[in-house]
């Protein structure tokens, strides 16, 4: 799609890779973006819309799509990161974990993709994860939630195509971000990500692998088990 004179959504869009997400529109010419978050008055970016919006709740959902009636543009972007493992986590954190990545997700297309088509199409970006495909223990319920919002959205694109909208699929690994300021791994720049990524919704790419770590396992899947957890060895 066309990202100059689009309508954008963009979720969890105060911080983060949202907030580069909706500077990023702005530069390509966006006609509106619609900046999404919890508490709407941390949004600071000059140019964009505050939206209040907490993708969790339903009708908060509904409230935001009655606001936001002449989107083209979807930025599933919003994201938790509570660090529960599987076995020993707090059910809470993990029900958290799922509620935010793949029924927060879902309930945003399915209340905007209505909105798309009647505006005449768009596109939907739904941001995944490296960890949609590799599972380490330690943040299990987050795993888990990329991989179920993966699996939606390979089911949706399909959807949603006869409604003229297109869909892709961010995959990147750790970010420099406040959600992975614990982790002293290189990270990518959510600024040069956030450009990666609308090049792909401009493209209609049905898939965007942003970095080396990411294109390395997404390479990996086809492979043994043991190429991707190596502690299956014997």
């Amino acid at each position: 799609m066309d990202i100059k004179d689009s309508v954008a959504v963009v979720t969890g869009a105060n911080r983060g890779l949202g907030r580069r997400f909706a500077a990023a529109l702005l530069e390509r010419g966006a006609a509106k973006v619609y900046a999404a978050a919890r508490n709407p008055e941390s949004v600071d970016l000059p140019g964009v819309v505050p939206l209040k919006l907490d993708i969790t709740d339903p009708a908060s959902v509904a409230a935001a799509a009655e606001l936001a009636g002449d989107a083209t543009l979807l930025i599933n972007n919003a994201g938790s990161g509570t660090g529960a493992a599987l076995l020993g986590g707090d059910p809470a954190d993990i029900r958290l974990e799922m509620e935010t990545h793949f029924f927060g997700t879902l309930e945003m297309t399915r209340k905007f993709a209505p909105i798309i088509a009647d505006n005449g199409g768009g596109a939907v970006l739904n941001v995944l994860s490296v960890l949609s495909w590799v599972h380490p223990p330690n943040s299990g319920a987050y795993n888990a939630a990329k991989a179920a919002a993966w699996a939606l959205t390979n089911a949706l694109r399909v959807e949603l195509m006869p409604l003229g909208i297109t869909t892709t699929a961010l995959h990147v690994g750790y970010m420099d971000t406040d959600m992975a300021r614990h982790i002293t791994d290189p990270k990518s720049d959510p600024a040069d990500i956030a450009a990666l990524a609308l090049d792909g919704v401009a493209a209609g790419a049905p898939e965007v692998v942003a970095d080396e770590v990411s294109r390395r396992v997404r390479s990996g899947l086809s492979a043994e088990l043991a190429a991707l957890y190596p502690q299956l060895v014997a």
